[in-house]
């Protein structure tokens, strides 16, 4: 038996790596996904006072680090029983799609782009953000910078950090935005509309527009039939802030719709000893392995599934491209693996949207930050929707306000078992019998993760404690001779 490995696999945030088997005709067996690192935040947040989690979990990940203040920041609230007055949702919300905005920029352009805008087996050198810059010129390269930075300054502004966000306190936040810093955020919220709608031509004319790439997307061993989730507004709109938790099933039918406060009983965990992140699954279908299809209990939580959740989305120009992209595909719900990146510059357009249309609210400026607080509940869910998935903080504490435990269901996590079903089946189509493996085929088994913009930084939470890690030892035919374990 031959035995491939990618490791480590690249253009992500975190650590993992890719073993692929072959059998004795050169087909490929199995694959299996890994990710080696722990962050262990479930664990060492326990004992803490409940209002300083906000803070301390945007220190899971730098990319990501909005997206664990929001939920923190509501699962907070719960703890304290209170609400935020409109003034503190809304500025919430208004870092949140700025937040939204530099993230999606960043994916698509220096994680994807050089897939599709340099080229899937390009020379690696050059499959890169600078091989992308190359291609498309320095002008647009320099946008995307200038985007991304102008993004990072009103997360800075309205955050107190770009990165070490500490906008959120029980029951609102810490300070407001004048008027003449909402007229700012006018102006970069129009740029951002602006490069938005370039952003998804550009996508149209690279990607649409060459037959290889539209076959690869639709034909290709990218295509995994499971449950999509995503939150959703009263209206079932794409909301990425607030609302309720909806879940459709393989041909978009609804099949659950829960407030955060019910997660626990539509959503279970699972562990493996081969891996330290854990697999979600849908409780009520119940696990049946690593297997799409209508019965399978494994669910995608993506920029993509978020638009199958959805009955479309909140503003104008989102929806006409929301509209466009199912034509072009046959309608909904689309399950292309490599459609992820098209949504994902869809969801680009409704945060640039959003973030104007929140700038422009009157009650963006107004004085009632933060609501008064009650007696400590004990317990709070906070649930948001990462730019990877659905994003679940839900802490437990004592009569004091200090933690008692702490649960996190992060966006990646949602779609650990997808990936590992993406990756084989991307594996089992590009390698043959007889069929030469190059580093550009290993590049497109990449692009299966790639996808799913997974971020193992964060997703990582169990402790060895509470899972074993195997060691194999195999012979050359691939036979395993020994075995040990860590308990």
């Amino acid at each position: 038996m031959k035995h491939i490995s990618i490791d480590p696999i690249t253009r992500l945030e975190g650590h993992g790596k890719i073993e692929i088997y072959l059998n004795n005709e050169g087909e490929v067996e199995n694959a299996y996904f890994q990710v080696p690192e722990l962050r262990g935040f479930e664990k060492f947040c326990e004992g803490r006072p409940v209002e300083e989690l906000p803070s301390i979990v945007t220190k899971i990940c730098g990319v990501c680090p909005g997206c664990h203040h929001m939920a923190s920041g509501k699962a907070v609230d719960g703890v304290f029983g209170v609400e935020p007055p409109p003034t503190a949702k809304k500025l919430r919300e208004l870092f949140y799609m700025a937040h939204f905005v530099h993230s999606h920029i960043a994916h698509f352009y220096a994680l994807a782009a050089p897939d599709f805008v340099v080229g899937p087996t390009a020379n690696p050198a050059e499959r890169n953000i600078l091989g992308v810059i190359g291609k498309v010129g320095l002008q647009i390269g320099s946008e995307v910078i200038k985007q991304r930075r102008i993004a990072q300054e009103i997360q800075a502004l309205i955050g107190g950090h770009q990165t070490h966000v500490v906008m959120n306190t029980p029951g609102g936040v810490k300070k407001g935005i004048t008027p003449e810093q909402r007229d700012d955020i006018i102006k970069k919220a129009e740029g951002f509309v602006e490069f938005a709608k370039f952003s998804i031509q550009l996508f149209k004319d690279v990607v649409l527009g060459n037959k290889e790439y539209v076959e690869l997307i639709l034909h290709g061993p990218y295509s995994l039939t499971l449950h999509s989730m995503g939150l959703v507004d009263e209206q079932n709109k794409v909301n990425f802030y607030d609302g309720k938790v909806r879940v459709v099933d393989t041909i978009g039918k609804e099949l659950y719709k829960y407030a955060p406060g019910q997660y626990l009983d539509f959503v279970e965990e699972r562990v493996e000893p081969w891996t330290y992140l854990k697999f979600p699954y849908l409780k009520k279908i119940g696990w049946k392995g690593f297997t799409d299809g209508q019965e399978s209990g494994v669910y995608q939580a993506t920029p993509l599934s978020r638009l199958n959740a959805a009955d479309g989305m909140a503003t104008p120009i989102a929806q006409q491209e929301y509209d466009f992209m199912y034509k072009t595909l046959g309608g909904k719900p689309v399950h292309a693996t490599l459609a992820m990146h098209w949504a994902r510059l869809i969801e680009l357009i409704y945060a640039a949207e959003h973030c104007l249309e929140l700038a422009l609210d009157p009650e963006i400026t107004g004085k009632e930050l933060r609501a008064p607080l009650g007696k400590i509940v004990g317990e709070g869910i906070g649930i948001v929707e990462a730019q990877r998935g659905t994003l679940t903080h839900h802490y437990w504490t004592d009569d004091r306000g200090l933690v008692r435990k702490v649960n996190l269901i992060v966006g990646t996590t949602n779609n650990h078992a997808a990936i590992c079903m993406s990756i084989k089946k991307a594996a089992q189509g590009l390698i043959k019998k007889g069929s030469e493996i190059t580093e550009g085929t290993l590049n497109m088994i990449e692009m299966a993760f790639r996808a799913y913009d997974p971020c193992f930084s964060c997703a990582t939470h169990s402790l060895p404690g509470q899972m074993k890690m195997v060691l194999n030892i195999r012979d050359i035919e691939g036979n395993i001779i020994d075995s040990f374990s860590r308990k």
